[in-house]
């Protein structure tokens, strides 16, 4: 409802009313006889189970201040003669939203800037950039904040960062919200003419409703706002979207890259590995100990000529050797031991 004006003395109230009809399904448990003759139950308790399957489009149960989604259950016995007893049992529906998708793990970003002014005098300007790892979040879970607030002005201003919930509701062309603070965080002041950096200032998601996008009439939205109190002006707003899901974030998903859930972890390779793996060889195995002694002492001064001009503590003896093979795999191409190591310096 709203106030409107019709002249200076007259003013009246105008209501604005819509609904939408998410799910309609109706079953006879029992039904009288083809014959018309009334169906008589004996005295005791009689039960007649039922089952249907709810539509993945329904929207979660929700209740605002100027509308709600409702589900329930009504039964009804008609008797003869005698007034209809009914029963009703609400229930509630949660619409499955995965983040796991491109969309809602895309990073978010923006900046903002504003001129501080008091009386016509400039103070200087208060600049803010945030970004956020993904966009979708669900509840319980938490969410670091990566700003830079830079204040170039001749006081000090206070940052500040909250989740907001946004509820539309949509009647006959009309649009009412009605906005409320889930959870915030202030920072320190930041002193004129300095700069504040948050490294991942954590915001966690308290227990929450999850967005509604799909209906018509009612939508239910959430975003990170980051503030910086500006004293003798208006606050600057930086406004990031945020979705709160039902769906977390899938062990192997990535928090940084929006593509992360389009492919699955393949681990047939494990398969491949056996139970108890062969021990690798000994490294004496595979390079005798003449070579060994022979590659692991240093070089005369005389072989080395003018190339070492430092102390001779400072040569750094190669390693002319391949390491020794990975469990099970052989060298194809040993080397010959007539073959003396090349040395990587002559």
């Amino acid at each position: 409802t709203e106030s409107r004006s019709a002249g200076s003395s007259t003013a009246y109230t105008q209501s604005y009313s819509d609904q939408v009809e998410f799910l309609s399904h109706r079953d006879t448990l029992m039904a009288p006889p083809d014959n018309g003759e009334a169906t008589v139950l004996q005295a005791g308790r009689h039960e007649f189970p039922f089952t249907f399957q709810l539509p993945e489009t329904l929207a979660t149960s929700f209740e605002g201040k100027h509308g709600s989604v409702r589900y329930w259950v009504k039964a009804k016995l008609h008797r003869p003669w005698s007034t209809v007893k009914k029963a009703k049992k609400e229930f509630t529906v949660i619409e499955p939203i995965d983040i796991n998708t491109p969309a809602l793990l895309a990073p978010q970003a923006g900046a903002k800037e504003k001129l501080a002014r008091a009386w016509y005098c400039n103070r200087g300007q208060v600049s803010v950039t945030a970004k956020i790892d993904r966009k979708g979040y669900t509840p319980g879970e938490v969410i670091p904040i990566f700003a830079e607030i830079d204040n170039c002005t001749s006081r000090a201003v206070v940052p500040k960062a909250a989740i907001i919930q946004t509820q539309t509701f949509i009647a006959r062309g009309t649009k009412k919200q009605k906005k409320s603070v889930v959870t915030s965080i202030a920072g320190d002041p930041i002193p004129a003419g300095k700069r504040e950096v948050w490294h991942g200032r954590a915001l966690k998601i308290p227990p929450v409703g999850p967005s509604i996008l799909q209906c018509r009439i009612i939508q239910v939205e959430y975003s990170l706002k980051v503030c910086v109190d500006i004293p003798g002006t208006s606050k600057l707003l930086l406004e990031l979207p945020l979705v709160i899901g039902t769906i977390p974030l899938h062990p192997f998903g990535s928090r940084t890259s929006s593509v992360s859930s389009q492919y699955s972890v393949n681990l047939d390779w494990l398969s491949a590995i056996p139970e108890q793996l062969e021990a690798p060889p000994e490294y004496s195995a595979v390079v005798s100990s003449p070579e060994a002694e022979q590659s692991l002492a240093p070089p005369c001064r005389s072989e080395l000529g003018d190339i070492l001009e430092g102390p001779f503590f400072a040569y750094i003896q190669e390693f002319r050797f391949r390491p020794p093979p990975l469990y099970s795999e052989v060298d194809p191409n040993p080397a010959s031991d007539s073959i003396r190591p090349r040395c990587m310096t002559c």
